[in-house]
């Protein structure tokens, strides 16, 4: 682990090199640019272009720049252009970059609460100024 110089947070790295069979929980945010085989949780996920997790992700935050297999959840979600994602994706607050590559459903998650089930095929029409309102970005 390794120290930020301003803040005092703490992040981990998993190097290109590196391969990880089996699940990862980090209370640290984490930089991914190794293979993992196992779920994910941490507070915050940046992954890299040529990494790949075949598992969950579930973070407060994440910026997906690699291959998923497998589920997402999280709070504040970036889908970068780079990205593949083979999996439902649960979230607050999605960004998705164009060019960007997505098979699965997408579904608004309930704040503090985690989905189990699996969303529906058709999402519910958002509440208008509603604090629980769905939020769509999409980035060029």
């Amino acid at each position: 682990m390794a120290k930020l110089p301003s803040g005092g947070s703490t992040f981990s790295v998993i190097g290109s090199d590196v391969t990880i069979k089996g699940d990862i929980s980090a209370s640290a945010d984490l930089h991914l640019d190794g293979r993992i085989e196992g779920d994910i949780a941490c507070a915050s996920l940046v992954q890299g272009e040529s990494s790949h997790v075949q598992g969950a992700i579930e973070a407060e935050s994440a910026r997906i720049g690699g291959t998923v297999t497998g589920s997402i959840t999280a709070r504040e979600l970036v889908v970068l252009q780079t990205a593949k994602i083979e999996g439902d994706v649960y979230y607050d607050t999605l960004t998705i970059e164009q060019g960007a590559t997505v098979e699965g459903r997408f579904a608004h998650r309930v704040p503090g609460k985690v989905s189990t089930a699996a969303p529906a095929a058709t999402p519910a029409t958002p509440k208008v100024g509603g604090d629980d309102e769905p939020k769509l970005h999409l980035a060029g």
